[in-house]
C-alpha cells in the first residue's frame, strides 16, 4: 500500500488510533460491560476504519516497524481474532 493517511486540517481527531496489520479487524470497545457489541470492520481500499460505536480508527500499518506487539483491549484481527 502506498497511500499515506493524512487527516483534513479541521477533522475531529480520533479518540484512538491503532494501528493493525490485518484489513479486518473486530472492535468491542474495551470488552466485558464497559464495551458495545462486537463489529467486524473492513478497510477494503482505503488506509483506515472506524468504529461506529466508540469511533477507534483502525490505520493499515505501512511497513513492520509501525505495527502495534500488543493489541489494545477489545482489538482482534484476522478472520478468528487472535
Amino acid at each position: 500500500m502506498n497511500a499515506k493517511f493524512e487527516p483534513k486540517p479541521d477533522a475531529i481527531a480520533a479518540p484512538e488510533v491503532i494501528m493493525v496489520r490485518s484489513h479486518r479487524i473486530a472492535c468491542d470497545g474495551v470488552g466485558g460491560a464497559l464495551g458495545h457489541p462486537r463489529v467486524w470492520l473492513e478497510m477494503g481500499g482505503e488506509p483506515f476504519v472506524e468504529c461506529p460505536y466508540c469511533d477507534r480508527r483502525f490505520v493499515a500499518a505501512s511497513s513492520e516497524s509501525h505495527e502495534d506487539e500488543r493489541l489494545s483491549p477489545g482489538v482482534y484481527e484476522g478472520a478468528g481474532g487472535h
